[in-house]
């Protein structure tokens, strides 16, 4: 019993140093905590601004005094794999043509890549030295993927979207760099103003938009919006196209006979309606007379056998109005006995 509790003591203390990095709970040393995206996709031959804030609450560590970022590659010891150091805000160390724009004494080590390949794709540590204080953030890396192609812009257009409803139209697209955003073009109006907003992650967007006062002639409009990413050598181009719905009162309703002409009395005669809506309408007949209008049928095609003369004529209905067709005028003879 005692060795079987001497084993489990060992299993525990080596527990107690494993970890998964990424994890803060089972970060063995939390001396440094970095504020990063973990994960951020880039576009080769572009730049990337990584977002970053850092804070401590290690006795050693005074945010006062002057700091050195430092970001390693790949690894997170400093001492024994030197070769890791890409970048070290001193001076020292640039590998990469890094730039750190973030004030360090604000604890902002916001951080720019530049011209990215996709041979850049990694996890990436931060760094604070601060004599005395010296430490590696290795529960929370950034990883960086860098992508060939670039990524396919959003269109935004409100939902349930109804005739003479003035809607904002949105295209928006991903900004690894604000220093250098895409350029957003679309089927809509050309001079839309071009704005880069930055999102409460840190991350930035550029957007276009619209304001369209919606008619049934948009139902079924096509609205494609492409982004074009300067990189080394040229651009990068992605495009999206969305297809509006748009749902609008009966229009062009009208009645028709057949057969046409006079009616033979006794014979069958159909009465149709029709009317472009959406939702397709619900359809209403009815027969004038000399007390007003009667309702006769609630179906898009009446028929009836030719006894009833008269003015005939069709409302189409649904949820967003209604319209009524011209009328149709039955004329029934009668044959004539030898």
């Amino acid at each position: 019993m005692a060795a079987l509790c001497e084993n489990m003591l060992i299993v525990s203390m080596l527990l107690s140093v494993l970890f998964i990095p990424g994890n803060l709970t089972d970060c063995p040393n939390k001396v440094l905590i970095a504020n990063l995206p973990g994960e951020i996709e880039a576009l080769s031959g572009s730049c990337l601004q990584i977002p970053c804030k850092f804070k401590s609450t290690h006795h050693t560590y005074d945010i006062t005094k002057a700091k050195n970022g430092v970001w390693l590659q790949n690894k997170t010891t400093f001492k024994t794999n030197p070769e890791a150091v890409i970048f070290n805000s001193s001076g020292s160390v640039n590998r990469n043509s890094l730039k750190m724009i973030g004030n360090l004494r604000e604890e902002d080590c916001t951080t720019v890549f530049p011209d990215l390949k996709t041979s850049h794709t990694d996890s990436y540590f931060l760094r604070i030295q601060s004599w005395p204080f010296r430490a590696t953030d290795v529960c929370h890396p950034l990883h960086i993927t860098v992508k060939d192609s670039p990524w396919s812009p959003s269109i935004n257009v409100p939902s349930d979207l109804k005739e003479h409803q003035s809607v904002t139209v949105t295209c928006s697209a991903f900004t690894p760099c604000p220093h250098s955003p895409p350029e957003l073009t679309w089927t809509l109006q050309q001079d839309s103003l071009r704005q880069t907003e930055k999102n409460t992650d840190g991350t930035f967007t550029t957007k276009i938009q619209e304001n369209i006062t919606l008619s049934d002639t948009h139902d079924g409009y096509n609205i494609s919006c492409s982004a074009r990413y300067p990189v080394i050598g040229g651009n990068k181009t992605a495009e999206t196209e969305v297809t509006l719905s748009v749902s609008y009162a009966p229009r062009n309703t009208s009645a028709s006979i057949s057969p046409s002409g006079l009616v033979s009395a006794g014979s069958w005669v159909e009465l149709s309606c029709s009317s472009r809506a959406k939702p397709p309408p619900r359809f209403t007949w009815f027969r004038n007379n000399k007390d007003g209008a009667t309702n006769v049928s609630v179906e898009q095609v009446y028929r009836f056998n030719g006894t009833q003369r008269g003015k005939f004529y069709c409302v189409a209905t649904n949820h967003l109005g209604n319209q009524t067709s011209s009328f149709i005028l039955v004329n029934i003879i009668s044959e004539k006995r030898g």
